[in-house]
């Protein structure tokens, strides 16, 4: 007989037949058996992940009462009965649609305004398209859209990306509502001189694991994606490493575009305060930045720009901010620059002005919707009156080449400055439960004050080389230079090059997981000028199909970031090259024993030297294997690769 099998298609929708085989006769109870088994299936892969089991009656009980909110943005919403009424205006923005019904809003805007046009430029790890909704002037109408040629227009573009982290969906409705306007609401002259391109889902796969019961800490939307990544991976860590293909096709994306300007829209966790929706970017306020003319273009262009718009509109816009410790927020705010991983560290670094955006997780869905969308339509405006202006700024920090790059971000000990912050009224408790002093929010606005800021800034500067090295024997970073878009010289004959290598010293992997890889430390007791690094000149060998990856290009300081083995963000560090902690040749005792007298009996500064490791290395010298070791490591027998980064730094003669 024929079985036809039924399966579930990428989407999560039930499709078939997908399968028709032959099978021999089988009785009708092993049939009826079959049957009731694949229908189970069924009914469980196509119930949600978990909806079905939330039962969140208290999850907005537990939260702080939100301040009353009046604005001008409210004008935006249409009323229920217009024809083109998003998906969360229906819920009077209260809830989100699924990514199913997200693209089918946009494919019936696509269908009825030449102004839209969708173009998928991915898929994520389930295998569900990654889509982007261009609006623009002169799109092409048939085929697919060529997001190359739109950055070849001469019309500057704005790249919106919303739900990197899925459960803060703002972004997506809001971007919805502004491409309806456009499309047919009369605000087709926001595109005129500039392109909006917006991403209404980064993190799909995480989108449709979509639950009541997420991100009980933020106030709506009803149903909030999760976090991460089928692949329990976190987009907005994945910059540099560009381990998920939804990372890898955002990159590729950015590469066609060349956008200039690229939003990254979040809600924020942690204190409360006044604000309702906060930005900022790397050199914002004087921190410190790997762009100064793109920072300073958003200083004093776009940010006053969006302020300003956000303020008449009845919003309450502030800066990044990150209280030191959440039970003091008033003890001092974190602020400055961010590392590369993240989207605005990454945007800085690469020199593509980008924002990071957070709007406030207690204020209502409604409210940090339409601040969402006064942002996007102001950042439209200011790009289309001020893009040459930028595309300049762009052009000043790409031909760029400082002596020495800053890496390594971090908060200092002592406060940078202060800052006025609009703060939210509290108490403090001491909880039965946690046997501590906790905080409570009351809900209403409290005076603003100055606070301590603390500005991060880079714990140490690299010397900017002429190139690196990179052996044909590690594709799988040759791979991630081609996504960031690094130029490359592909070696096309062995080369035996001058270069200087890296000798780690004591190194050793973390005691945890960071997003799937094992961070490469080393232990603290080693003190060196270098840190965990000794620098030694080498002629090395590189074989054909290795790669020369010189500095001198736009993205140079990337390529820094990412090789030098005495960056804190490089993929050294991040564990791609972990295989050369492992010693694979040894020399048995019988043998080093014998070597080991000889050598001290002949060599009275041998022994000396001995005498020395013995004293200042008092827990290792109780082990006799130790002992060894330190002697074999005199000889030429011992492995002098061991330990040996194997990029080599070109630098100049």
């Amino acid at each position: 007989m024929l079985i036809f099998t039924t399966g579930i298609d990428p989407l999560g929708h039930l499709v078939g037949p997908i399968e028709e085989r032959r099978q021999p006769a089988r009785s009708i109870r092993g049939v009826l058996a079959v049957g009731l088994l694949a229908a189970a299936i069924l009914v469980l892969a196509s119930r949600p992940t978990s909806a079905a089991e939330c039962q969140p009656t208290a999850k907005q009980d537990f939260l702080p009462a939100a301040p009353a909110w009046t604005g001008q943005s409210e004008s935006l919403v249409v009323p229920s009965g217009d024809p083109w009424i998003t998906p969360a205006e229906q819920t009077d923005l209260t809830d989100t649609p699924s990514y199913g019904e997200t693209l089918a809003f946009l494919r019936r805007l696509e269908g009825a305004s030449p102004l839209i046009r969708m173009q998928t430029f991915g898929r994520t790890s389930q295998g569900r398209d990654l889509v982007v909704a261009v609006a623009g002037v002169d799109l092409p109408r048939l085929g697919p859209l060529d997001l190359a040629a739109l950055s070849r227009s001469g019309r500057p573009i704005l790249l919106a990306q919303a739900g990197i982290h899925a459960g803060e969906i703002d972004g997506k409705d809001a971007g919805l509502m502004l491409l309806r306007d456009i499309a047919m609401r009369g605000k087709e002259d926001l595109v005129g001189n500039a392109i909006f391109v917006f991403m209404p889902i980064f993190n799909v796969d995480g989108h449709e694991r979509r639950s009541p019961c997420n991100r009980p800490n933020q106030r709506g939307p009803l149903h909030q994606g999760w976090r991460t990544t089928a692949q329990n991976l976190n987009l907005n860590r994945d910059y540099m490493k560009l381990d998920a293909p939804e990372m890898r096709a955002a990159l590729t994306l950015i590469n066609m575009l060349r956008p200039h300007l690229y939003l990254d829209l979040h809600v924020t966790d942690g204190i409360d305060n006044a604000y309702d929706i906060t930005f900022g970017f790397n050199g914002d306020e004087g921190s410190y930045t790997w762009s100064p003319s793109i920072s300073k273009w958003l200083e004093m262009v776009w940010k006053p720009a969006v302020t300003g718009a956000l303020s008449g509109a009845g919003h309450i816009p502030g800066p990044l901010i990150e209280a030191i410790d959440n039970l003091l927020p008033l003890a001092g705010l974190e602020g400055g620059s961010m590392a590369p991983k993240f989207s605005h560290g990454y945007g800085d670094l690469r020199h593509l002005p980008t924002v990071l955006v957070e709007n406030h997780s207690l204020k209502p869905y409604r409210q940090r919707v339409l601040g969402t969308y006064v942002l996007l339509e102001a950042s439209l405006k200011v790009l289309a009156q001020s893009g040459g202006a930028l595309g300049q700024a762009i052009a000043m920090d790409e031909a760029d080449r400082p002596p020495r790059v800053g890496s390594g971000l971090e908060r200092p000990k002592t406060p940078t400055g202060k800052r006025d912050f609009e703060a939210m009224a509290s108490e403090n408790y001491t909880s039965r439960v946690t046997d501590r002093m906790e905080i409570r929010w009351l809900g209403k606005p409290a005076e603003t004050i100055k606070v301590n800021i603390y500005e991060s800034k880079p714990i140490k500067m690299l010397t900017r080389p002429t190139a690196y090295w990179v052996p044909i024997t590690k594709p799988e970073v040759i791979e991630r230079l081609q996504l960031h878009g690094i130029r490359m010289e592909v070696q096309q004959q062995p080369h035996t090059v001058p270069v200087t290598m890296a000798l780690l010293q004591a190194p050793k992997l973390a005691e945890k997981f960071d997003e799937g890889h094992v961070a490469l430390e080393c232990e603290e007791r080693v003190k060196l000028q270098n840190g965990c690094i000794k620098y030694e000149p080498r002629d090395e060998a590189f074989p054909a199909g290795s790669v020369r990856v010189p500095t001198d290009q736009p993205l140079g300081n990337l390529a820094i970031l990412l090789l030098d083995p005495d960056s804190d963000d490089s993929l050294l560090r991040w564990g791609f090259f972990s295989e050369i902690l492992q010693r694979t040749e040894y020399l048995e005792d019988y043998v080093l024993v014998p070597m080991a007298e000889a050598m001290m009996t002949e060599n009275p500064a041998i022994e000396a030297e001995f005498e020395k490791w013995l004293k200042d290395n008092r827990d290792k010298a109780k082990e006799p294997k130790e002992r060894l070791q330190w002697f074999y490591k005199q000889t030429d027998y011992f492995d002098q690769r061991w330990n040996l980064y194997p990029v080599g730094i070109e630098r100049p003669r």
